[in-house]
């Protein structure tokens, strides 16, 4: 047997505060250390935050100051990879001393990304993913991720692997990551609906892994700033985001049952011997696929608007 303890944490961020999200990150990972966890799963953009509920000003053709105005707090409050801000996570979770998987606003030049990344028990970052497709209303804020950030990340406890959100409805990308040998497969989302749940079965099922999905827990009293007016009201209960963090084992089976309506860390140990017992009569990377019929060509390379032909010098 080899088992380890796994945990969504469901929680929210403190929108375009950097600080006092860091510092909720601070105290969930205090106690997740306390609690001996492996592998702590925190979700969608939980650093830079998600906000759900505003257009930034933007209709078809048109644009408008406020929103704008509204973007540049955004913008400030995201995170560049080699940032003060980022080392000052990377020191927290190495203090805490385990594994953990956490969403991020990324502020790359003039562009935004939806990311998320895998960090070792030393404090290292052992992969970086930006979000492939953004969703609907998402794409004006957010740009798009390239292939060269699909990576599964190897720790200690096993092979992690990471898709945000709706990107698990994208069966291609899934057939990527499990032919990675992804053992654990983490989910950082935002999506709140009751049907998440079947979805996350379906993949803990298909790919013959474990699914660890932390979505967040937001209210209005998350947000400090009165030009923040979602469409769902203004008043410091006001749920902004509702949870729903959930773990399956690779037969499907719930190990930790949905939360909605609170903050909350849900946690189960999990067997890795039970993916083999899974992949016995279903691996669709193995004796379960059909190359000679189907076969995926991806594109692992890192896409540039301007590069340089050094040859050409």
């Amino acid at each position: 047997m080899r088992k380890s303890l796994v945990a969504a944490v469901q929680v929210g961020s403190k929108l375009f505060n950097f600080a006092a999200t860091l510092d909720v990150f601070a105290q969930k990972l205090t106690t997740l250390k306390k609690q001996g966890v492996d592998l702590a799963v925190f979700p969608e953009a939980f650093f830079g935050g998600y906000p759900k509920g505003v257009d930034f000003g933007a209709r078809v053709g048109m644009r408008n100051p406020e929103g704008r105005d509204l973007f540049v707090k955004y913008y400030n409050t995201a995170i560049e990879r080699k940032s003060v801000e980022m080392q000052k996570i990377l020191k927290l979770v190495k203090d805490a001393g385990l594994n953990v998987v956490t969403g991020l606003i990324e502020r790359d030049g003039g562009t935004l990304y939806c990311a998320s990344v895998t960090i070792g028990r030393g404090g290292e970052i052992l992969s970086w993913h930006r979000k492939l497709m953004p969703t609907a209303m998402e794409r004006i804020i957010w740009g798009v991720g390239d292939g060269s950030t699909m990576n599964v990340a190897s720790t200690d406890i096993g092979n992690v692997s990471m898709a945000i959100c709706w990107e698990n409805y994208m069966p291609l990308y899934r057939a990527h990551l499990y032919a990675q040998g992804v053992q654990i497969h983490c989910v950082p989302t935002v999506d709140d609906r009751d049907v998440w749940l079947p979805t996350m079965q379906m993949i803990a099922l298909e790919g013959r892994c474990f699914v660890v999905s932390a979505c967040q827990f937001m209210t209005m009293s998350d947000v400090d700033d009165p030009e923040f007016v979602p469409l769902q009201g203004t008043e410091p209960n006001t749920v902004l985001i509702n949870g729903g963090s959930l773990i399956i084992s690779p037969m499907g089976e719930v190990l930790a049952e949905p939360v909605f309506g609170k903050t909350a860390t849900i946690m189960a140990e999990i067997d890795l011997d039970d993916i083999a017992r899974g992949k016995f009569d279903l691996d669709v990377d193995g004796h379960y696929g059909r190359p000679d019929v189907f076969n995926l060509s991806v594109n692992t390379k890192e896409q540039r608007t301007v590069t340089c032909d050094e040859s050409l010098e």
